[in-house]
């Protein structure tokens, strides 16, 4: 079992930055891949960025590619996500998850079992 808390979250003008942090409890959480993902109001949750168990890979939606930046330190049980260059179709509430099933695409939201509250991200133009 793992818990996740998300913080970080605010109002930004374009071209901005913010950095979320998802602060775990539980001992399995190094085990897993971890992901953020985002929902913007009347729209399905999507995939923004996925660092491996390991920390070795990441991956990342093409909306956000060299913009974003995930990662994660295990000693602290923390993922971060570092957003710079932010546009106004970013604003969404971002939740932190972990993947508990190691096969498949870490974009698959369904092979996620655990999810944060979410933080609520606003991009102003």
């Amino acid at each position: 079992q793992v818990q996740l808390v998300e913080s970080g979250g605010g109002l930004v003008q374009a071209g901005g930055s913010l950095r979320l942090s998802c602060a775990a409890s539980g001992r399995d959480f190094s085990r897993y891949a971890m992901g953020w993902f985002r929902q913007a109001p009347g729209k399905e949750r999507e995939f923004v960025a996925a660092i491996a168990w390991n920390g070795a890979t990441t991956a990342y939606a093409d909306s956000v590619k060299g913009r974003f930046t995930m990662s994660r330190d295990d000693a602290k049980k923390v993922v971060y996500l570092q957003m710079d260059s932010l546009k106004p179709e970013d604003t969404a509430v971002y939740y932190c998850a972990a993947k508990n099933r190691p096969l498949g695409k870490v974009s698959d939201k369904k092979l996620y079992g655990f999810w944060g509250q979410g933080t609520q991200v606003s991009v102003s133009s």
